[in-house]
């Protein structure tokens, strides 16, 4: 694709919603999905090896629960077809608002779930299949964000709008851990191994049935929405695309390629430094797989306490970008992720100030990373193929990366005695995938997307 700047007229760039409702509507979105997500990464951990994956081996059982949490990673790209197409076709605001709803139903749902003590392995079986919808939902759902703050943004000023719907990351997690939290201390636990038996029986369930509410603020937001001028100049041209999924492989495959190894090293370092994280800090140091040996409220804290630096560098990633370019600014920041994976031994070996520092480094380099690519897989597509092109990218790369983050990690943690040495690796060498695909890659910042 031409990164050629396109002249075009002061009313075509003239953003059609207000300022504050395009951050609001960006933010609140992603902020929900997140949580919903991160929701189901604690129980992942805490919850449903105990109820759903019942194993003599507690490792079986954690491994069991990994995998279906990565299962939702494998039909985000469905999802990203599914609303990409309808993004494309009919327009960025009805195509989120069908996202969201299916997310939150699904979060719903899995809030009121039997367990594998009543219900046999139906119960696994439903958490898959509301799992699958969970992912299919978000497949859909970054790139509409995305696009509603990109293409109402100001000239010069696309990655800083871009950091908003991003912004929901840092923010979900805190929201949804930080219920957690507040449940466990109500309801806890003798074992620092198990929750509570009355956690277990229905405190879990309260934060899926939680996002009906904030589900309700999010479509109030998205029904007040006006169309982006991108898609109405898209329509005026008769630039719709009949099958926009068969249009961006035809003509736009090498941006797809490029965008989805754009985003690796992020979603590694991003479910590492979550899903894994919680994992290896609970672990026990005399566990058959030994880790830093920390009761969950105070590794959750440490997380929160990294996760603000998540949210503080994702908004000052955003001015970095549109003053140094997206390439420039990504090439060192993936730099420094290589480094970073090979710094875990030595960092989580200096005690609670190593690990601190450590949750503060990955996170804040989470920040740095996931903030430019709001502006960045957009501008990778015209307006109609966009939504489809960017999803589809920023999602199949969830299968590469997110999916089996997680898994892999944990295999690498046993294969090596406890050590957390290998999982560094992995995080480095992927960091190398991405840091190859953005020196083969161009700039964007300059191109106009309006067309």
């Amino acid at each position: 694709m031409s990164s050629t700047t396109v002249v075009a007229s002061a009313d075509e760039h003239r953003a059609v919603n207000p300022r504050s409702r395009v951050i609001l509507a960006s933010l609140v979105g992603t902020t929900i999905e997140f949580y919903d997500f991160y929701v189901y990464a604690t129980a992942a951990v805490l919850v449903f090896p105990h109820l759903f994956f019942p194993a003599s081996d507690p490792t079986t059982a954690l491994l069991a629960s990994f995998a279906v949490f990565g299962a939702a990673m494998v039909a985000r790209p469905l999802g990203a077809i599914f609303f990409g197409h309808l993004g494309d076709k009919k327009g960025r605001k009805i195509t989120l608002v069908g996202a969201l709803l299916t997310m939150g139903i699904a979060t719903f749902l899995i809030g009121l779930l039997p367990t594998y003590a009543t219900a046999g392995w139906l119960a696994p079986t439903l958490l898959v299949v509301l799992r699958l919808a969970q992912g299919f939902a978000l497949g859909g759902e970054w790139s509409g964000a995305a696009l509603v703050a990109t293409e109402n943004a100001p000239p010069g000023k696309r990655a800083v709008y871009g950091t908003f719907p991003q912004l929901g990351a840092p923010i979900g997690f805190i929201i949804a851990n930080g219920l957690f939290l507040i449940i466990a201390a109500l309801m806890p636990s003798t074992d620092p191994s198990r929750p509570s038996d009355a956690f277990l029986s229905w405190g879990w369930r309260i934060p899926f049935l939680f996002s009906a509410v904030m589900v309700i603020v999010g479509l109030w937001v998205r029904f007040s929405l006006v169309e982006s001028k991108a898609f109405e100049n898209t329509v005026k041209r008769g630039g719709i695309q009949k099958v926009p999924l068969v249009a961006a492989f035809k003509s736009y495959w090498r941006e797809m390629i490029l965008g989805t190894f754009y985003m690796l090293a992020t979603y590694v370092l991003f479910y590492l430094m979550t899903t894994f994280s919680l994992s290896y800090g609970r672990a026990a140091t005399t566990a058959a797989l030994p880790g830093l040996g920390y009761d969950y409220r105070t590794f959750v804290l440490m997380m929160i306490g990294g996760v603000v630096f998540f949210g503080i560098f994702t908004l000052v990633s955003g001015p970095w970008a549109d003053r140094w370019g997206r390439r420039r600014t990504l090439i060192w920041i993936t730099s420094a992720i290589a480094l970073f994976g090979l710094a875990w031994v030595p960092l989580l070996s200096a005690g609670p100030v190593g690990v601190m520092a450590w949750l503060i480094i990955g996170f804040t380099l989470m920040g740095l990373t996931f903030g430019p690519m709001g502006a960045l897989l957009p501008e990778l597509f015209p307006a109609n193929v966009r939504y489809t092109g960017s999803g589809m990218a920023y999602n199949v790369s969830s299968i590469l990366g997110a999916a089996v983050a997680p898994f892999i990690a944990v295999a690498l943690w046993s294969y090596g005695g406890g050590s957390p040495f290998w999982v560094g690796v992995y995080l480095a060498v992927m960091a190398l995938f991405t840091l190859v695909a953005l020196i083969l890659g161009k700039e964007t910042r300059d191109i106009d997307i309006h067309h």
